[in-house]
């Protein structure tokens, strides 16, 4: 026996390394099949194999610096996926859940250990500050099961940082009065580097951001300028007297709207976090917990359920309080309350500060004794936190699914991106993936058509690299991507055919850039190609990279309201502006925004829309002065002979040439009845009229929950 425990606790970085690796690994596996959260199980593995429980490994550096990042990684994750829309909307009901979530739970132990256990002033007053804050332990879960932008999860976040901040505060009065140095000009001091650590970032960082993004569109090296940002952040909060999580926090909402959600960039942080950074954390507060004292230590247990009870009680009452005063379902009360009631290294981070200072000869504000109660404390707080998480997001989206409007059977959503030039396709995909449904789960066609000719070998080649490096592009964001090389006497031709084989809903294509490929605005087959499709075509010219897209602009023409395309344009363009968090502007004639505002009241209602009269077409070179740089102009046009067509848009070629070179620009040709090249104008009026009818119907019985009839 003594054989082998000479081996134990582990040391060597390697050994520890892949002991983690499998606690990592096993965790979730185990503690599935015994329906706990596994974020549970790295704790009790981490209780298990160190120091106090089997001594297999030991906490080395490696834990301080990746449980650190770890934390931040939390905070940081939970802020930049939270609904900033839903965040200005709650921006009354956020602060008054904060100081509840913080006041309740700090009287409650502040008065039980003060007034019963007989504590210190200052003592309990840095408990009351522990048990009033909270770690979003359980914040994975609820990106599991994709409830980040629910209203309960953004004011529990929200809240959360609200009484972090205030406990982080209350800290720093704890510190300062110990040390004699609480007067006013320190305060003043510790107001004004406050103040500039603000406004230093919300000034510079979304500058740089948006620098970096449009020069660099590698995502190694976004993701590595992203947690540069996030360390830098946590630094100088740390140098003003605030705890780094603050910081983390704070640079998440910052980056929130330059980092899609449904972009690579956002899946490679995921990623990390998720593998690395966060069960390292999780395993390090397990490895600091003692649990044998609880049976040694005579009082300890007292001490552990005051915490335990006094604290999580108060969490419970601010949390129910706030969902009946704002009205929300049960299931987000008990959601807020999963969310708030976890307790970890910020309270760790506090136990430490309160270890420095010393009382008395010997004596410091936080004995052992305390130290291993709050530790112990820690593990029970996480439990309760991660099983209230759980059964509260598998009953919020059940709750969803019984209410959710029936989805349109008739929505055949799978994109086709044909792609020639490398520059310009990874653009083509993110603008696929911003656009599509992930509830639909369904992939992108990625082709590539090719000339029969002499060089037909050479260029299948490189097309098969470009599609690999679009594969590659698609999978980082986790989507599965179909490529097909083509080789056609036509490229309109070649990508018609493989519209048809592949059954695909519409294209995403991109218009040139140069007049070396080709003098005129179309290109070399793009007039080709929506003359002789029938299907909606989305052209792009994207200047500057999507994520840092502030405002989209749309042009409308009268009667549109009539293509059988209309609703399926506006969702594409509604779930472009959610997940870049950005506004729309909608340039129309009354009778269709009367339409557009039904709809995107109905089904897109956390979009922010303004509508503009635009009774003639046009009045649409007026628009170029309102659109920057960083704006995103889409152009709703027709073809010949349908129902919504003008003489004006023979114009649209040299008006987007004249007024609008160098703007970010998408052209949208709707879907069409028919054979759009052979339709007369009076046989398109009159489909386009029933198509508009039976787009309305459905329309309509998706917000009754019923299912449309076909037309007779």
């Amino acid at each position: 026996m003594n054989y082998i425990t000479q081996y134990f606790p582990l040391q060597d970085p390697t050994w520890v390394f892949f002991v983690v690796l499998l606690i990592i690994l096993l965790a979730p596996i185990i503690m599935g099949k015994l329906r706990i959260p596994h974020i549970i199980g790295m704790v009790l593995f981490g209780v298990l194999l160190g120091e106090y429980g089997l001594n297999i490994i030991e906490r080395d550096d490696s834990f301080e610096m990746f449980g650190k990042i770890g934390l931040y990684y939390i905070m940081f994750l939970a802020s930049l996926e939270m609904d900033m829309d839903g965040l200005r909307k709650n921006k009354t009901k956020i602060p008054i859940f904060g100081l509840l979530s913080f006041a309740i739970p700090f009287v409650l132990t502040f008065v039980t250990f003060s007034y019963v256990l007989g504590y210190s002033t200052l003592t309990s007053l840095l408990l009351g500050c522990i048990m009033s804050s909270n770690t979003l332990v359980a914040y994975p879960i609820v990106g599991r099961y994709g409830l980040q932008r629910k209203p309960s999860v953004t004011l529990s976040v929200g809240g959360t940082m609200i009484s972090l901040l205030i406990s982080l505060i209350i800290l720093a009065v704890i510190v300062a009065s110990h040390e004699g140095s609480s007067s006013i000009s320190f305060w003043t001091i510790f107001f004004l580097k406050f103040v500039a650590f603000c406004g230093g970032m919300i000034w510079l960082m979304p500058k740089l951001t948006r620098w970096f993004l449009r020069r660099y569109s590698d995502t190694v090296m976004q993701y590595v300028f992203v947690m540069s940002v996030v360390v830098l952040s946590a630094a100088l909060s740390q140098a003003i007297g605030i705890e780094g999580v603050f910081g983390a926090f704070f640079a998440g909402l910052i980056l929130n709207r330059y980092i899609p959600h449904v972009s690579a960039l956002m899946n490679r942080i995921e990623f990390i976090g998720n593998a690395i950074f966060i069960p390292y954390f999780l395993i390090g507060v397990g490895m600091l917990i003692n649990l044998n004292l609880l049976f040694d230590k005579e009082g300890l247990i007292w001490i552990v359920l005051c915490m335990v009870f006094f604290g999580t009680f108060g969490k419970a009452i601010a949390s129910y309080i706030s969902c009946l005063a704002f009205k929300l379902p049960l299931s987000s009360g008990h959601m807020m309350f999963g969310l708030t009631s976890a307790h970890a290294a910020g309270a760790i981070a506090m136990l430490m500060v309160g270890m420095r200072l010393e009382i008395a000869p010997g004596e410091f504000l936080v004995s052992e004794e305390l130290l291993n109660g709050v530790v112990i404390m820690i593990l029970f707080t996480c439990i309760i936190s991660t099983i209230l998480t759980e059964k509260s997001a598998q009953k919020i989206v059940l709750r969803d699914a019984e209410f959710a409007p029936t989805e349109d059977v008739h929505d055949d959503e799978k994109f086709l991106v044909p792609v020639k030039y490398p520059e310009y396709a990874n653009s083509l995909v993110s603008l696929a993936l911003l656009m599509r449904n992930p509830k639909r789960n369904r992939g992108i066609v990625g082709l590539n058509v090719v000339y029969d000719d002499e060089n037909m070998r050479r260029n299948q080649a490189a097309g098969e690299k470009l599609l690999e490096q679009i594969t590659k592009h698609a999978s980082s964001a986790d989507v599965l991507m179909q490529t097909q090389v083509r080789i056609a006497a036509n490229i309109a031709n070649g990508i018609k055919h493989a519209f048809n084989e592949f059954q695909a809903s519409e294209i995403i294509i991109g218009l040139h850039q140069h007049k070396e490929i080709s003098p005129k605005f179309w290109g070399q087959f793009h007039q080709s190609l929506f003359n002789g499709l029938n299907r909606q075509i989305i052209m792009a010219r994207l200047h500057t990279p999507l994520n840092t897209i502030r405002k989209i602009h749309v042009a409308v023409p009268s009667r549109s309201q009539y293509e059988p395309g209309f609703y399926r344009y506006l969702d594409r363009l509604s779930r472009l502006a959610e997940n870049l968090e950005c506004g729309v502007n909608f340039n129309a004639r009354g009778d269709t925004t009367e339409l557009i505002r039904e709809y995107m009241k109905a089904m897109h209602p956390r979009v922010r829309v303004q509508y503009f009269n635009m009774e003639h077409w046009n009045e649409m070179p007026a628009l170029a002065s309102t659109i920057k740089e960083d704006h995103l102009f889409v152009v709703v046009t027709a073809r010949k002979g349908t129902v919504s067509y003008k003489n004006a848009q023979e114009r649209l070629p040299e008006e987007l040439t004249q007024y609008f070179k160098g703007k970010n620009l998408i052209i949208i040709f709707p879907d069409q009845h028919g054979d759009a090249s052979t339709m007369t104008f009076a046989e398109a009026t009159h489909t386009e009229e029933l198509s508009a009818y039976d787009n309305i119907r459905i329309f309509i019985n998706k917000i009754f929950r019923k299912r449309a009839q076909p037309i007779t």
